[in-house]
Parts: C-alpha cells; sequence; structure tokens
C-alpha cells in the first residue's frame, strides 16, 4: 500500500482555483510523491545543505537558520514511514515546508526555499539517489567478479569441449571461460564508473531555468553533498541525459549475466550435465517428481530479457520532450534498472559460489570428441611443409572415415591418416599411431597453446592473475568514492552543528 495517504485537510496553490481532482490525486499526485518517498533521506542531505549554505551566505539570518536546521536534522533521523505524508499537500518540497510550519512558523520555515526551485531540487535528490545505488551495483559487480575468479582458480586446468555452433570446436579451460567473463564484468564496471562521472554532478542553484539573484554559493554545496562538479549550465540542471547513460551501461551487465546464465542454464542439462546449481539455488516440479528446475538461472535470463528495453524506452522518453516539458526529464525507469541489476548480481554470485562442475562428465564428453581435429592439422602444416588448406581437407576426410567406421579418436592409426591423405592430396603423411593419437588427445591440445590469451597453463595463470588486479582496482574505486561521499556527510554535519550547537 502506498504511503502517500490522502488526509481530510486540503493545500491548494494559491493560483489555482479548485483542489486536485481525484483522478489527478489517484493517478498523478500519488505516484509521484511515492517516487520521492524512496528518496526521503536525500531530498533531507539537500535541505540540509542548501540551508546551511543560504546561512553562511547571510541570505538567512543565523537564528532563521538554526531552527530549520535543528527541524531537519530530527526528521533526517526519522523512517520515510514514520514522517506524515499527505499527499493533498503536494510534492516532497511541500510536505517538509507543511511539517516546519507546525513546528517553528511559515515565517521562519518559508524562507528555506529561497534561491531554489523544486525542478533543481528534485533534480539534485535524483542524482543523489542514483549515486547511491550505482555504488551499490558497483559494489555488486565486485563481489561476482570474485566469485568468477575463485571458480576460475579451481578449474584453471579443467578441461571441457569449447563449442561454436552448438557444436564441438576445440577443448577448452572452464576456467579459462570464466575469467573471460571476469573481463567483460571490469569493461562493465569502467562503463558504469564513467557514467557515475556525469551523474555526480550538482545541478543546485541552477533554479528553474536562468539561474537566480541570490548570491548562491554552489561550489559549497557540491562540497557538502559529495559531488565531483557542478552542472554548469543552468538550463541543463533539469536535464537527466545521465540517466540514459547509466541505463545503458546497466543494460551492458544484464547481457554479461545473461550470456553466462545462458551457458550455464544449457549445461545444466541433462544432455550436457557438465555443470549443476546448488539445490539452495533450484526448484521442483509439480507434477515431474524427478525435476529440479535451475530457477535461480532461469530469473536472471528473464531479468536481462527485460532489460533489452531499458536504454530504448530512456531514449523514447526524451524523445517526447519539448523546450519547455518537465515532467519528461524526470526518469524514473532508471530506479527499476539499478534495482534489477542490483538484485541479478546478487543472486548470480550466490549461484556461482555453489556452483558443481562436473569435470568427469567434461572428459567423457571429450573422450569421443574430435574437437582437437585442428591440432593435428597444425602438426601436419609445421611437420611437412603443407598449407593449411590442404591440411584441412586431409583431417576432415579422416574425421568423416573414422565416424563412417565408427573409429574414436583414441582408435585412430596412421594408416587411417595416410589413407584420407591419398584421398585428398595423392600422397601418405608418414605418422605413427602414437603420434596421430598424441595430437588428438585434448590435454596435449591445452599444454600446446602458447598464444597470449588463450589457454595454455601459463597464460591461465596470467589471465588470473589481471583478474585479480582489474578486481583490485575496482573495489579501489568503490572504496575512494564511498569514502567521499562519507566524508562530505561528515563535513554537512559539522557545518549544521557549528550552527545549530
Amino acid at each position: 500500500m502506498s504511503k502517500a495517504q490522502v488526509h481530510e485537510t486540503l493545500l491548494t496553490d494559491a493560483r489555482l482555483s479548485a483542489p486536485a481532482a481525484e483522478r489527478m490525486v489517484k493517478y498523478h499526485d500519488i505516484p509521484a510523491l511515492d517516487t520521492e518517498i524512496r528518496q526521503f533521506h536525500e531530498f533531507i542531505e539537500v535541505d540540509l545543505a542548501h540551508t546551511v549554505m543560504l546561512v553562511e551566505q547571510q541570505i538567512l539570518a543565523r537564528p532563521v537558520g538554526q531552527s530549520i536546521l535543528a527541524e531537519l536534522r530530527k526528521i533526517r533521523e526519522l523512517s520515510a514511514s514514520d514522517f506524515p505524508f499527505d499527499v493533498r499537500k503536494g510534492s516532497f518540497l511541500l510536505q517538509v515546508e507543511s511539517y516546519l510550519f507546525a513546528r517553528i512558523g511559515e515565517d521562519n520555515a518559508g524562507q528555506m526555499h529561497t534561491g531554489r526551485s523544486r525542478i533543481d531540487q528534485g533534480a539534485t535528490v535524483r542524482r543523489l539517489y542514483d549515486r547511491k545505488r550505482i555504488l551499490a551495483v558497483l559494489g555488486r559487480i565486485n563481489g561476482f567478479q570474485d566469485a568468477l575468479i575463485q571458480q576460475a582458480s579451481r578449474h584453471a586446468d579443467t578441461i571441457m569441449p569449447g563449442y561454436t555452433h552448438m557444436q564441438h570446436a576445440q577443448p577448452w579451460v572452464f576456467g579459462h571461460y570464466l575469467l573471460s567473463f571476469s573481463t567483460r564484468l571490469h569493461d562493465s564496471f569502467s562503463r558504469l564508473a564513467q557514467a557515475y562521472a556525469r551523474v555526480n554532478r550538482n545541478p543546485l542553484g541552477a533554479v528553474g531555468l536562468a539561474g537566480t539573484s541570490w548570491p548562491l554559493d554552489r561550489n559549497r554545496t557540491t562540497e557538502l553533498l559529495g559531488f565531483d562538479s557542478l552542472v554548469e549550465n543552468s538550463k541543463l540542471g533539469r536535464e537527466a541525459w545521465y540517466a540514459a547513460e547509466a541505463i545503458g551501461a546497466l543494460s551492458f551487465i544484464m547481457a554479461d549475466l545473461n550470456d553466462l546464465a545462458t551457458d550455464l542454464h544449457l549445461w545444466s542439462s541433462v544432455e550436457f550435465a557438465t555443470v549443476e546449481s546448488d539445490d539452495s539455488y533450484c526448484g521442483t516440479s509439480s507434477i515431474f517428481p524427478q525435476k529440479k528446475n535451475p530457477s535461480g538461472l532461469e530469473t536472471i535470463k528473464k531479468a536481462a530479457g527485460e532489460s533489452v528495453t531499458w536504454l530504448s524506452t530512456a531514449l523514447a522518453t526524451f524523445r517526447a520532450e519539448g523546450t519547455g516539458d518537465q515532467a519528461m526529464r524526470d526518469l524514473p525507469l532508471i530506479q527499476r534498472a539499478l534495482e534489477v541489476t542490483e538484485g541479478m548480481l546478487d543472486l548470480f554470485t550466490g549461484i556461482l559460489e555453489t556452483l558443481k562442475v562436473h569435470e568427469a562428465r567434461m572428459g567423457e564428453l571429450l573422450s569421443g570428441s574430435w574437437c582437437t581435429a585442428s591440432n593435428l592439422a597444425d602438426i601436419i602444416v609445421r611437420e611437412r611443409g603443407i598449407s593449411f588448406r590442404q591440411v584441412h581437407h586431409v583431417v576432415a576426410r579422416l574425421v568423416r572415415n573414422c565416424l563412417a567406421a565408427g573409429v574414436t579418436p583414441q582408435q585412430v592409426t596412421g594408416a587411417a591418416l595416410d589413407q584420407a591423405s591419398e584421398e585428398t592430396i595423392g600422397s601418405a603423411l608418414g605418422y605413427t599411431d602414437a603420434q596421430v593419437r598424441d595430437a588428438l588427445n585434448p590435454r596435449t591440445f591445452v599444454e600446446t597453446r602458447i598464444s597470449v590469451g588463450g589457454v595454455g597453463p601459463a597464460e591461465v595463470r596470467r589471465l588470473l592473475t589481471v583478474a585479480q588486479d582489474e578486481l583490485a582496482q575496482d573495489r579501489q574505486w568503490v572504496a575512494a568514492h564511498l569514502g567521499k561521499v562519507a566524508g562530505a556527510r561528515a563535513a554537512l554535519d559539522a557545518a549544521v552543528a557549528r550552527i545549530v550547537d
């Protein structure tokens, strides 16, 4: 149920001759106020910082500022559910004013809004709220990266089939596969961190559109609220393009999660059976007694489907606005996007931390696989001086002949290779049975990979170190920015105390 309850006492604008219609209250006022209620503490932070600045600039008399700040400090200790909201009083700004009127009088409380508009106040609140949620998402990325790295470390030499077109292509290393997602998440972290830099700009003091005649110190509120810089142009104070940019970055994160969840979902099927979600992240069937459904992975994939529309919806919202429109400059969708992304990162971290990897099944799938055929081709090219395209024909014919005869890679002979070579390029190659079988061994394949970024043991170890270093950098970034926000909060508290106490 909405916290924004309708009471008997109605407050109407002096400009309007009638109170809001019930339909207007239901479809506009209550939804708008419910959104603001979620940002309760951010609103109070902005009121505190603005009032401190007004006192310091001698725009407000100190006794007036003291009375306002003392009450705001009390309000900040409340939870949103404890505050007496009355939707007929209007937006959160007017809710707080009404609360203060009853305690310190309208003459005093009415001065808090000097040099400020609901436009720049709301824009500032939204940036503070989005900043907090973005930092939370970035922290969740760090947790997910850590889970990836831990699993990758455990499976740095766990060989599995690698797929293209859903067919066996080459041997792969499960740890190497997971590290590819650690790299993707590091890139997605960087995208969202870059968007954060544009979120964390201070619009307070831009006022409605063209600035103000009051001698505001916008740099002071920037400091007290922990912003990195100002929104310089007053017209841009109300703009929310930063939200679309952040939503785009969140969509990339959800794409990362979707791709990993899709693979793990498929590989957890009976036909693959190479991985398995822990029971605590699964569900069961109401009719099929034998089933263990990977419900956690399905939840992530479903959420990722929704995320495809986030950026297009944000851009479409902005396309609908005109120069004078105000309502469309708020983008509530970002709150949904932040909530979903943070939640799915948290859920997936738990799934990954408890994921069971069936190494024996991976080995079983490799035992009859011809996914090492490219290694045999490379050896022939290197040792016999024949072009790769010619050798490709030879090895492809070898595979075709062996499949037709029911011969596995462990059973193939040098004679079979010679037969395939004679059928395609007209001459034998002269390899022994042992040489051919060793070339087709998955372990030999992995151990002979030497290219940068490949699945060779030395490279997997190096990639693991790279991922650990990237995670350390990302964690340091989050810690530094959380520290700055905490420092600003302490500075604001100290500034309030100097005036009030």
